[in-house]
């Protein structure tokens, strides 16, 4: 085997063409609403994390969980990269009526981009916040929040960060 690229192998690379059944595809008992997503900073230097917070409520009548997702996408790379890389993710337990704020941290080791190495590189990104993959089409409705950020300076190795 001499081409070792990811393109058209697996779901994370195949451009618009969208899995059977991608992650998190499934049914639910109840409605979940997302809101207030929250990116701080909105602006970060290239080794920083990102902390995140969104609010889910359960808007239906049932006590479930939701498996809370979060996606990251590279507006523009210097090499190939996924669609969109799932970078976190949480399972919540959240009564009837109620609601719940999460808090995440998107680490800077989860921009990275392989070229000959593992790479840190500026430039605006794109991140999900849902009960599934963007764009996931489902016979109940979820929806999918997005923010964007920007990481700014000058592309470095990770394990010089």
């Amino acid at each position: 085997m001499e081409n070792y690229t990811m393109e058209g192998r697996t779901y994370r690379y195949y451009g618009q063409e969208a899995p059977l059944y991608p992650f998190g595809y499934g049914l639910s008992y109840t409605t979940f609403h997302y809101r207030d997503l929250v990116l701080s900073p909105p602006v970060l230097p290239v080794c920083a994390n990102l902390s995140v917070s969104v609010v889910l409520e359960n808007t239906g009548l049932q006590n479930s969980e939701e498996v809370v997702q979060l996606y990251l996408r590279w507006e523009q790379s210097s090499v190939p990269v996924p669609r969109w890389q799932l970078v976190a993710f949480r399972r919540v337990a959240v009564l009837a009526g109620q609601e719940a704020k999460l808090f995440f941290q998107v680490l800077a080791e989860q921009r990275a981009v392989w070229a000959q190495d593992w790479r840190l590189e500026p430039g605006t990104f794109t991140l999900f916040a849902g009960g599934q993959q963007p764009g996931q089409k489902t016979r109940v409705p979820s929806e999918v929040l997005s923010a964007r950020f920007s990481v700014t300076g000058t592309a470095r190795p990770l394990r010089g960060c």
